[in-house]
């Protein structure tokens, strides 16, 4: 088996306003990156529509019927100063739901060894009813919840290395004991969220802040003397991983100089968890990643190693 590349062209009519650093041009970028002949074997798979039902695994109705009502039919409505809705932005956010579902279950169903979701608008910002930092629902809480309910699992763990706090998805699965929410990020740095102490109603929250101008040195300390050892003894049946590229040291929000290679090392090492507590299981998500050479770039070396490891 191979990689389950799951994209959509409706993520393309996600139009943001000029300037926006979450563009159209962020999916093209990795579009063109994975034509390379490397990347041959990817079983690529059109994102089918989300299902209501998902998204209310997270959300409420209430909140679901006030971003579809929301939508404009031109220009761009605004949810906050960050997020923004052109009249393609409501199904482009139900087909990325529709792409973790389906790579969940590619997975757990052994037609895949595991999973890319090449979606946009990005999840991890995205509060039970707050749309925030570019994000409309949350993909990878959705991805979780769904894996636990449809699959009958019994832990599934998230994890988020972009390079701002996922506080949509730790809110999502604040309650969820099911679940292991696990988070490095730079620290201070939007959205202010992602302390120690922050550690969720059933000890299930793990967040690990990194300095402003740290590297690929303090990352791997983070991730193998913390974050990996709570992982592997939470010992999930799945990991679903939040896939931001913006502490990459080019890009433009943010303080961190992790390289391309940290991205591939930190993608080894999750699997090797994996590995370990969940048969290889693993469901990557796009989040942020704002410069488009780095981001196509570490896409690409993250890919790599899925499709490396893929059972």
């Amino acid at each position: 088996m191979t990689t389950a590349y799951f994209s959509h062209p409706s993520s393309l009519d996600h139009v943001t306003p000029p300037g926006h650093p979450e563009q159209v041009a962020r999916l093209q970028s990795i579009a063109s990156a994975l034509e390379d002949g490397t990347f041959a074997d990817l079983d690529r798979r059109d994102a089918p529509i989300g299902r209501v039902d998902d998204i209310l695994r997270c959300h409420p109705q209430r909140y679901f019927d006030k971003v579809e009502a929301a939508s404009p039919s031109d220009g761009w409505v605004s949810l906050d100063g960050d997020t923004h809705m052109s009249p393609g932005s409501f199904n482009a956010a139900l087909h990325g739901v529709g792409a973790i579902t389906s790579a969940v279950d590619a997975v757990l169903e052994n037609s895949a060894g595991n999973a890319f979701c090449a979606m946009r608008p990005p999840g991890h910002h995205a509060e039970t009813e707050t749309a925030m930092g570019f994000c409309l629902f949350g993909n990878a809480a959705i991805g979780a919840k769904y894996a636990l309910d449809q699959h009958n699992l019994s832990r599934v763990a998230v994890l988020d290395f972009d390079v701002h706090h996922g506080n949509g998805t730790q809110d999502l699965l604040w309650s969820e004991e099911r679940t292991l929410f696990a988070s490095s990020h730079q620290m201070p740095l939007y959205p202010g969220t992602g302390a120690s102490h922050e550690t969720g109603a059933h000890n299930n929250v793990l967040n690990v802040s990194l300095a402003p101008m740290t590297g690929g040195r303090e990352m791997q300390r983070a991730w193998g003397d913390v974050i990996l050892p709570a992982v592997e003894s939470f010992s999930p049946e799945l990991i679903i991983v939040s896939a931001g590229f913006d502490a990459h040291a080019a890009d433009p929000l943010a303080n961190l100089n992790w390289t391309t290679e940290d991205f591939a090392w930190v993608t080894h090492a999750i699997c090797d968890v994996a590995d370990d507590t969940a048969n290889g299981r693993v469901v990557s998500t796009l989040e942020g990643g704002y410069d488009l050479t780095a981001l196509a770039a570490s896409v690409a070396a993250h890919v790599s190693v899925l499709m490396e490891r893929a059972k």
